[in-house]
């Protein structure tokens, strides 16, 4: 192992300087490469975005339907109770 040096010459600041750049090349290297994933990531994320909205536009006319029909039925059911009720009535009488 080096044993520690007690002073800093100007040759090995430069060595030092040169070392540290090519480690901060590298990493920007790594974060273009990360940078591209994320645009792919971005690009399936619109994608999956525009499915979504499809869907909900599905999803949001088939419950407005259903609510129709629930209260078509609701309707028509209470219709049906107060004619009972009447002929009940008139029957009695």
């Amino acid at each position: 192992m080096e044993t520690m040096r007690e002073s800093w010459t100007d040759e090995r600041l430069d060595e030092f300087g040169k070392r540290i750049d090519e480690r901060f090349d590298r990493v920007d290297e790594r974060f273009d490469r990360v940078d591209e994933r994320f645009e792919r990531v971005d690009r399936r994320l619109d994608r999956i975005d525009v499915r979504l909205e499809s869907m909900q536009a599905t999803m949001e006319r088939r419950f407005d339907a259903l609510q129709y029909s629930l209260i078509y039925s609701i309707v028509g059911m209470s219709a049906a109770m107060v004619a009972v009720l009447v002929a009940v009535i008139v029957s009695q009488g």
